[in-house]
């Protein structure tokens, strides 16, 4: 839990304050930009590689590595002289990424059947909720402390768990193969940076300039080629057969959608409530009053990871992402139409804070219920690593609407919030489509994956049915 909590908080606690690490550093707001972005690429690399490596060489070596390097990473963040130190940093952290994996894999391994669920809830919702939180906790700590202490206090924190996790955790079975394929390592870190790079800066450099376009174009090549590999090598980085599972198929979708939504809004929500009232719109929020706006959210995400594991007991996965899905979008609909009352907002996150930790407390545990042991830090690193990709689309496409609608003040026009806000409501509605297709799972196996009817052994699929999809 702390490994996931301190890992989801660094993702989103320099938002609020990148203006002011832009006058402390004395540089450009596309410079300090990259503050997040080099976290968001480093990331996406580490998250499905590390819980490869786990698979590997055994979950508990890796997480031990894995929060070294963010307690490293956040101490050289804390003693940054320069910006580009600092972004060297962030780096450096992102390879954080990998205790979502390797804490999902060691659950598994090391808990009893009836726990994993509810002990997969819980640790799913804090991804979930980490990103508000962090936006949340960032304002008093810098006014308080200064924001060095957004590193410093991290560094702290993931160093105690390093050596807890060192001394506490028992060593798994190594389940997976016993070497890391280089070749197809190599091409989806460079295919996932290109990606990421182009959209993350599509706005910044243009949507139509060769760069941007080159990235795009480039980076989609070369997951062709990484696809092609992968089905050709003897020992795959990531088993293209375990991707065509219905289950894992159904939930990266899912968490694409639900990525989408939830880091676009919660990277403009705060922008909307610190505009002045003389825009049409806002309440004039300072940092803090407007990270207390997305409380109620953060709490209601969390606390229905407690009880996830027994609704999908009793209801099945696909209900209860299916219903948590749109709950979300109805809540982003709602912002977009109805958002003059302080209580609008607050009933507004809270509805979205249910129904977005109804979707993550759920899908980790469809995600590993669908795949055999040796493959869960892959799979469920990978559905992390899809909720990054939306969540920087979902970032790029709200950048590119509220932007396109400014006023004469030069403030964003309350008409851009509001269609921005509805597509990320219909992009919850894709999300809804897409459960309907999640077999309907009640409980984690011990171990291997749970078949649901259509949903075929992956060494003997039927190309033409993607993971069960014409049974469905």
């Amino acid at each position: 839990m702390v490994a996931v909590a301190s890992f989801t908080l660094l993702q989103s606690m320099v938002i609020p304050v990148l203006g002011q690490l832009q006058v402390s550093y004395d540089t450009d707001q596309a410079t300090v930009s990259w503050v997040l972005t080099s976290y968001l690429l480093a990331a996406s690399v580490a998250t499905p590689l590390l819980g490869r490596l786990g698979d590997v060489v055994g979950k508990q070596r890796m997480m031990v590595v894995t929060l070294a390097a963010l307690s490293v990473g956040s101490l050289l963040a804390a003693l940054a002289p320069s910006v580009g130190w600092l972004i060297a940093a962030r780096v450096v952290q992102g390879a954080g990424g990998g205790v979502l994996p390797l804490s999902f894999g060691i659950i598994r391994d090391e808990f009893p059947r009836a726990k994993v669920n509810g002990a997969l809830s819980i640790i799913a919702s804090l991804a979930a909720v980490g990103f508000g939180v962090g936006i949340v906790i960032a304002g008093p700590i810098v006014d308080t402390l200064g924001f060095h202490w957004l590193f410093w206090l991290p560094m702290i924190v993931t160093g105690v768990a390093a050596a807890a996790t060192l001394l506490w955790i028992p060593q798994q079975r190594v389940r997976g193969s016993g070497r890391l394929p280089l070749a197809p390592a190599v091409l989806l870190a460079v295919w996932l940076v290109a990606i990421l790079l182009g959209v993350s800066q599509g706005n910044t450099w243009g949507w139509t300039s060769p760069v941007v376009i080159g990235l795009l174009v480039g980076g989609v090549a070369l997951m062709g080629v990484w696809i092609w590999l992968e089905h050709r090598v003897r020992v795959p980085l990531i088993d293209m057969h375990m991707m065509r599972r219905r289950g894992v198929w159904t939930t990266n979708v899912v968490s694409c959608c639900v990525g989408f939504g939830l880091f676009a809004s919660f990277g403009f929500l705060p922008q909307f409530l610190q505009t002045p009232p003389e825009a049409g719109y806002g309440f004039d929020a300072s940092i803090s009053e407007s990270g207390w706006f997305l409380v109620p959210s953060a709490m209601a995400s969390f606390a229905i990871g407690f009880v996830t594991a027994r609704l999908v007991r009793g209801l099945g996965a696909r209900t209860v992402v299916t219903t948590g899905a749109l709950l979300t979008g109805v809540a982003f609909g709602l912002i977009a139409l109805w958002h003059d009352q302080a209580w609008q907002i607050y009933a507004w996150t809270t509805l979205q804070g249910i129904g977005s930790g109804l979707v993550f407390s759920s899908l980790a545990g469809v995600v590993i219920a669908s795949v055999p042991a040796g493959q869960t830090g892959v799979a469920s690193g990978m559905n992390a690593n899809i909720r990054t990709i939306g969540g920087s689309l979902g970032s790029a496409v709200m950048t590119g609407i509220v932007v396109g609608h400014v006023g004469a003040t030069g403030l964003p026009s309350e008409g851009g919030y509001t269609i921005g806000f509805l597509v990320l409501a219909g992009a919850m509605m894709l999300a809804a489509v897409a459960a309907v297709f999640i077999p309907d799972i009640h409980d984690q196996p011990d171990d291997g994956p749970e078949e649901s009817p259509g949903d075929r052994d992956a060494a003997g699929a039927d190309p033409a049915d993607v993971g069960g999809l014409r049974a469905a």
